[in-house]
């Protein structure tokens, strides 16, 4: 597999996301995912704030594909890469993939669309994000 441009970020299993099997309860990965796409949003200069309320754009997740892999644990270093797969119009397509050394955890696509904040409807992306987006496209090789 080729990463070009990928995000990467860590971000440790703690206690309270366990369930009583001992293993990170499955919804908080999305909860971890959005983690990751405002770390994304913050690398490239723009607080998820500030997006969010000086932009006036937002990104609700519109489809998700979840492939767990093997269990995640409390204290586990999960090293999440965030890349975009698809930039469209209206939308975006990522990939998330994580991992604890050489452990494959998680795999996501979750796809997002903008939408402007004050109406809640649909707009095209603004030129920042599509070419924030596009510097992250992924060639990727399975």
């Amino acid at each position: 597999m080729l990463w070009l441009m990928a995000f990467e970020t860590t971000i440790r299993a703690r206690f309270g996301d366990e369930d009583h099997a001992g293993i990170v309860y499955y919804p908080r990965f999305l909860d971890y995912f959005h983690r990751v796409f405002e770390d994304f949003f913050e690398s490239e200069g723009r607080s998820y704030r500030q997006v969010l309320d000086q932009d006036g754009v937002g990104w609700p997740a519109v489809h998700l594909e979840v492939d767990f892999r093997s269990p995640l644990r409390f204290g586990d270093d999960l090293v999440v890469t965030l890349s975009a797969l698809r930039v469209g119009e209206k939308s975006a397509v990522f990939r998330y993939r994580g991992a604890v050394g050489d452990r494959d955890v998680v795999s996501a696509e979750v796809t997002v669309a903008c939408i402007d904040m004050k109406s809640f409807r649909g707009v095209a992306l603004p030129e920042f994000y599509r070419h924030m987006f596009e510097r992250h496209l992924s060639e990727v090789h399975d």
